[in-house]
């Protein structure tokens, strides 16, 4: 199975949709074209490309950088200039003979480099956006992945329902038969009978729950349908793994930890952006002033200093180096919480393809064996129906075992690719089936 998954991971890489996600997110065109509904066989690879053509999650980015293009500009935009006008001494007893009207334009010059600090702060906050969008595309994938899992599992469960009215069926005919000549109570033609419908409830359930993992898998990308199926092996198919300290190595580069990096960068630049704050604007302002009393026409300038900047920025730049420390500590934080859950899915994998490895090996054969031979010693009249029903029971709580178990490794192993954002089979490599 996991082959198959390491191909979709692959190609991805190759198409660099996962770690270069962003760029194509943020072109998406506005309007989703229609794709058609899956095929009747659907593979992994297809429902991760319809997912991630399709899902509002990732479609959403577009429309956060278009955000931040509109900050990009604003930030380039020098402090702008103001036309003012002013008139005194209108009004009074001397009328509007002693006016002054004043008209001038004022502005600010920037100094300490703040235009170059805002527009980096928002290159910054875009290479964030890049950053949380590769993570978001990354637990996306593990979600198809984990969803496309369930309908397997659910396929092999309906298919085992289905093997167990085939048994009750055939058990209640032969018990019909030794009943038919008094070899058997009728009670045990009963009880052979509410097993059969009992096998047959248990079928319509298990249909009922494809179909919810079908539709499950199916709204990743928008999709209404559950008209497809996938291939039953592939339940059965994994790939080896590297070990732990190969992996974990791996983890610590996913695009989950390497947000951190981006977001110290942003922390950073609002840090300097902040320091800039402390020097000095300069305020001026230039015009004429024109004088009816005694018919004149002047020039008239002037300037304007803040006091004390830096003292009433001291705040702001404490909060940023704050964030900034922050982002550290929240990045150590995250790297213990990978390692702990990098190291539970390693040993959850280990177990359950061991668990996978001892029933498909060991247990289920043995079971059919002596299922087998019930059945022959009951037909002889050796062995009850009692024990007949509980050696069927037993072989098919074995193989709902089995198909949990493989349902789980591909689980773990889903999370391990997640968590490392590489696929478990190293180039080369063949899935053990």
């Amino acid at each position: 199975m996991l082959s198959c998954f390491a191909r979709a991971i692959r190609a991805l890489l190759q198409r660099a949709v996962l770690f270069a996600l962003a760029p194509l997110i943020m072109w998406m065109p506005q309007v989703r074209a229609q794709q058609p509904e899956p095929a009747a066989q659907l593979t992994l690879t297809e429902a991760i490309d319809r997912t991630l053509a399709q899902n509002p999650e990732l479609a959403v980015f577009r429309f956060r950088d278009a955000a931040l293009a509109g900050k990009v500009q604003t930030a380039a935009l020098r402090p702008p200039l103001e036309l003012g006008a002013e008139l005194e001494n209108f009004g009074g007893e001397g009328g509007s003979d002693e006016a002054e009207l004043t008209v001038s334009l004022s502005s600010v010059i920037e100094l300490g480099g703040k235009r170059a600090a805002r527009m980096g702060a928002v290159s910054a906050r875009r290479d964030l956006l890049l950053a949380e969008a590769q993570a978001v595309a990354l637990d996306l994938l593990g979600e198809v992945i984990r969803r496309y899992v369930e309908v397997l599992a659910a396929q092999a469960r309906l298919a085992l329902a289905r093997d167990s009215v085939a048994l009750a069926g055939d058990t209640l005919g032969a018990v019909q038969r030794r009943v038919k000549a008094a070899a058997s109570p009728r009670a045990e033609a009963l009880r052979a009978r509410a097993a059969l419908a009992q096998a047959r409830l248990a079928v319509q359930s298990e249909e009922r729950q494809v179909e919810y993992h079908k539709l499950a898998l199916a709204s990743l990308w928008g999709g209404e349908t559950s008209a497809f199926r996938l291939e039953s092996a592939e339940l059965y198919r994994f790939p080896p793994s590297a070990g732990f300290a190969e992996l974990y190595s791996l983890a610590q580069q996913n695009p989950a930890i390497a947000r951190f990096a981006s977001e110290e960068r942003l922390r950073a630049a609002e840090l300097r952006l902040a320091e800039t704050q402390s020097s000095l604007d300069i305020g001026w302002s230039a015009g004429i002033r024109r004088s009816r009393e005694i018919d004149e026409t002047t020039l008239v300038a002037g300037f304007e200093l803040p006091l004390f900047p830096a003292r009433r920025n001291s705040g702001a730049i404490a909060t940023a180096i704050a964030e900034r420390e922050r982002v550290a500590v929240e990045r150590e934080a995250a790297l213990l919480r990978l390692k702990s859950g990098l190291f539970r899915a390693v040993n959850g994998r280990e177990q359950a393809l061991a668990s996978v490895q001892v029933l498909r090996d060991s247990v289920v054969p043995t079971l059919r064996e002596a299922l087998v031979e019930v059945e022959r010693a009951y037909r002889r009249g050796r062995y009850s129906y009692l024990e007949w029903a509980s050696a069927r029971e037993e072989l098919i709580g074995a193989r709902r075992a089995q198909i949990e178990a493989a349902a789980a490794a591909l689980r773990f192993g889903a999370e391990i690719e997640q968590m490392t954002a590489a696929p478990l089979v190293p180039a080369g490599a063949e899935p053990s089936k």
